[in-house]
Order: structure tokens, then C-alpha cells, then sequence
């Protein structure tokens, strides 16, 4: 039996939050009913006090949202709180998120405070979300940064205070895979009460290490990631919801799974970037436009064989509906032959041969050889 991770999808909030992705609540709800859809656990609808427009757009989600806890983000003060409350009036399972620095650095320079005083306001800050939503989770920003002995301690405290989720955000995107193991591991084994509530991982991208981060916290005994459609986010992005998902389905030896509908990946994926007008990467994994495209020859005579030669995903599972077999200078005959069956020309290995010629001269001038060019390429090599 495979254990269930929680995702988290923060698309809404952290996700929005990229120079020029605003969205206007009506494109929010679409967001937001298509990541119901698609089966996440949490939608992190937005940042309430922040401005009317988000209270506004999470009150309006909390709304239509029918399977997915409905989450408002708050500081570790009360007006930020009472706000979200008001939010969250509509969810059918509401979800606060509060939380505080709790590095050296946001202790001493952010809020010029001290350890002990940061312990007592996160303390205070999830005893009053208590008394309006049962489902509290905390976050300990900088979290990656933090002296484990602080961060088990504030942990306990908070749990203690009736904290049912416990979010350990790599917020500047600093730590290495193993070290970030180790800090979910030491929480594991020396936060008392840790048995009552779920640890989260929250993963920046800075270094590019968001996904593999998430992945060895729920190794190392996490059960909740949190993440961004397309890896977007602030600065470099958040880890990216596809690649996690995708990891984990693929992986059956981890012995953990998600709710995730994966057939939906793709379409999900061109939504928000549609809608926030932010263009994926050709190379992007999962869905990319390239991500089961290829242009190797060598490549495309196994893919052609046996998908599985060069895929270890079914590009059916993320929504793609088949790989494909893009015709350059680099693509060898078994390619130029497949595509040329595909639109009705089964050509002999003499045909080939020729026609191959012909198509090699024609591909190094031109980036793509497409179908509408292979009549012609045809024709040229007089079969």
C-alpha cells in the first residue's frame, strides 16, 4: 500500500506573484476549478489581506472549489487573520496558513527580534487561528536556513498550540538535496509531538534543486509538497507540480503516490500559461513541447522500435496524445521513413536510399523538415 502525499498547488498565491502573471479573479476561478479537476489536495487560493482584488478572488474560489481544501496565506498577525477568516467563510474545508521567519537572518534583520520572541508570536499566531479553522498550518520561513534545535522547538510549540500541518520552506532555494533530508529527518526524530501533524516541503528553484529537494523531504518522511503549475513562481520558481507528481508515479520502488489525475498535466499546464501569459520552456519536463519530441536519429530509431527505449513516461498519462518524431539534419532513414509512411509513402530500401539523399541536403538548410516538405523532398530524389 503506497502512502498518499498531500499536494499543495500555490499557482494562485506564491505562483502569482511573478512579475506580470496577474490574473483577474474570473481567470483565478478557471485556475482554480481546473486544479480541482485535476485532484489537488489544497489550493492555496491567495494572500487576503493583501489587497481587496485577492480577497475578493479567494472568497470567490472558496465558493466553487467542491474536493480541495481551500487556503488563505497569512502573516503571524492578527488582522492578516481575521481577514482570511472572512475569506475563507465559503470553503467547504477551509485551511488557514500562517507562519514566521525563523532564520537567524529574518530573526536579527527582518524583524530585529529574538529567537524567543519569534516562539511566543508563533505560538500566539496559531492558538488564534484555532479559534476559527480547525485546519491550521504553520510555516517557518527560511526554514532551509534555520538551526535544526530552533526549528524542532518551534515546531513542537506550535503543534502543541493545535498546528495540523508543519510547512519547512527552502525559501531562498539554498539547500542541497541531502541536507534538506536531514533537516525533514531531524524533525522526524526530535519533535516529540510530531505524530500529530504533517510536515510540508515548500521548495524555491534558485539553484535549480526545488524538485529534487521536495523529493527527498517526503524520502525522508514529508507528506505534503507544495508547488506551482510549470514551476512558476517567485525569482526562479517554485517546484514544479508535474515533475513531483510524475517522479513519485514513476517511481514505484518510494511506495508513494498522489490523487493527481496526470492525464490532465497538459492541458492544466497550457492553462495557466495561457492565462498568465508565461511561455514553458520547450525543454520543460512533463510538458514541454519537446519533452517526448526527438530529433536524433539514433533516438528515433529506438523511440520508432520501442517507445520505451527512450521514454520512461507514456506521454499518454500527462495528456500528450504520442511522442513525436521531428525530422532535422540529425534524424537518420528509420525517421524519414516513418514520417514518410505516416502521409501515404511506403518507400523501399533503394527508395530510401535516394530519397534520404535529397532530404539531407534539405535539412541543412532549413531547421525543421515538416510533412508539407516531404512531397517535394520526394519528388526531387526522382524514385
Amino acid at each position: 500500500m503506497k502512502d498518499k502525499i498531500k499536494i499543495f498547488d500555490t499557482t494562485l498565491r506564491d505562483g502569482e506573484q511573478v512579475p506580470g502573471c496577474k490574473l483577474e479573479t474570473k481567470e483565478k476561478l478557471k485556475i482554480a476549478e481546473k486544479l480541482d479537476s485535476l485532484g489537488v489536495d489544497i489550493i492555496e487560493a491567495g494572500f487576503p489581506v493583501s489587497s481587496p482584488g485577492d480577497f475578493k478572488s479567494v472568497l470567490e474560489i472558496s465558493k466553487v472549489v467542491k474536493n480541495a481544501s481551500v487556503c488563505g496565506l497569512t502573516r503571524a498577525v492578527k488582522n492578516d487573520i481575521d481577514v482570511a477568516v472572512d475569506a475563507l467563510k465559503y470553503a467547504k474545508k477551509p485551511r488557514l496558513h500562517t507562519g514566521i521567519g525563523t532564520s537567524r537572518s529574518h530573526i536579527l534583520h527582518k524583524f530585529n527580534s529574538t529567537p524567543e520572541k519569534i516562539l511566543e508570536r508563533a505560538v500566539e499566531a496559531v492558538k488564534y487561528s484555532k479559534k476559527f479553522i480547525e485546519d491550521v498550518e504553520f510555516y517557518a520561513e527560511d526554514a532551509g536556513r534555520t538551526d535544526n534545535d530552533f526549528l524542532a522547538l518551534i515546531c513542537e510549540k506550535v503543534i502543541d498550540a493545535g498546528a495540523t500541518v508543519i510547512n519547512i520552506p527552502d525559501t531562498t532555494g539554498y539547500c542541497l538535496p541531502y541536507e534538506y533530508g536531514e533537516k525533514i529527518s531531524f524533525l522526524v526524530n526530535n519533535v516529540k509531538n510530531i505524530d500529530k501533524a504533517i510536515i510540508s516541503c515548500h521548495c524555491h528553484n534558485d539553484l535549480g534543486l526545488a524538485t529534487a529537494n521536495s523529493i527527498q523531504g517526503v524520502i525522508s518522511g514529508a507528506r505534503q509538497i507544495e508547488c506551482t503549475i510549470n514551476g512558476i513562481g517567485e525569482r526562479a520558481g517554485n517546484t514544479s507540480l508535474e515533475e513531483v507528481v510524475m517522479i513519485l508515479k514513476q517511481h514505484d520502488e518510494l511506495s508513494l503516490d498522489t490523487n493527481i489525475n496526470t492525464k490532465l498535466l497538459l492541458e492544466t499546464s497550457q492553462m495557466v500559461s495561457e492565462l498568465m501569459g508565461m511561455v514553458v520552456q520547450p525543454n520543460k519536463a512533463i510538458v514541454g513541447a519537446n519533452a517526448f519530441a526527438h530529433s536524433s536519429g539514433i533516438h528515433q530509431d529506438g523511440v520508432i522500435k520501442k517507445r520505451e527505449t527512450y521514454e520512461i513516461i507514456d506521454p499518454n498519462d500527462v495528456g500528450v496524445n504520442e511522442s513525436s518524431i521531428v525530422l532535422t539534419a540529425r534524424s537518420g532513414r528509420a525517421a524519414l521513413a516513418y514520417r514518410a509512411k505516416n502521409i501515404g509513402f511506403d518507400l523501399t530500401k533503394i527508395q530510401l536510399d535516394k530519397v534520404y539523399s535529397q532530404f539531407l541536403e534539405f535539412a541543412d538548410k532549413n531547421k525543421e523538415v515538416t510533412d508539407s516538405d516531404l512531397p517535394n523532398i520526394i519528388q526531387l530524389a526522382k524514385i
